[in-house]
Formats: C-alpha cells, structure tokens, sequence
C-alpha cells in the first residue's frame, strides 16, 4: 500500500473561503450599515486602512485572522458570524442563554423592589 502524502483538506475548507468575505460583510452591514461611519468605525475597531475596510464591507475580501479577533471584540454580529462558519452554533445559543439569564435576573430584582416597595404591598 502506497502512502498518501500531502495535506487533506477537508471539503468545507473550499466552502468557508468561498462563504469569508461574503459572511463578513452581511455581518457588518447588518450591524453598522454602509455609510462612510461604518468603515471609519471599522478602522478605530482594527487598525486597518479605509480601503479595507470598505473591502470587507464590500465582501470582496474579508479581515486576516488578527483583524477578525478585532472586530469580533467589538461586534457581536461578527462574533455570531465567526461562530456559525467555525460550526459552533450551539456555543451562539449558550451566549444567549447567558444574555437571557442576566436579563430574567434584573427583572426579578426589579420586581422584589417593586414588592419590598410600601406603596406597592398586595398588588403584584
């Protein structure tokens, strides 16, 4: 038997180069718009030129690795984006979880306040 030497890439490597740079700008534009605000924002987020920054909003090229860690600090459409091409939905769904959870908590303090509140007593 003869030995398979090179490198296997998987097929969904073909399919996450062909989906970046689209799946990037739908995720900025989404979340910032395609004024001349979204790329100047887009720049103080990264570091990077206008020209790319109008690149990735654009989708016709998308961040390199470090710039991508960058706007997903600072976006969460990119973050929700970077999870769903890296197949870790369900990670996505666990954050939401979280917001959900924090949301339920200040709502229940809210209501204890209202309670704990005199002119409140018996009425909710």
């Amino acid at each position: 038997m003869v030995q398979n030497k090179g490198t296997d890439v998987p097929f969904t490597a073909a399919e996450i180069r062909r989906e970046y740079a689209p799946s990037i700008s739908r995720a900025l534009n989404f979340e910032l718009g395609q004024s001349g605000r979204a790329a100047k924002t887009i720049m103080k987020w990264t570091g990077a030129s206008e020209r790319a920054a109008k690149y990735w909003l654009s989708g016709s090229r998308g961040p390199n690795g470090s710039q991508l860690i960058l706007l997903a600090r600072n976006s969460e459409a990119i973050l929700r984006e970077f999870l769903r091409l890296s197949g870790r939905d369900l990670f996505t769904v666990s954050i939401e979880l979280g917001a959900a959870e924090a949301s339920l908590a200040r709502a229940t303090a809210i209501v204890q306040a209202l309670r704990a509140d005199n002119n409140f007593n018996g009425q909710i």
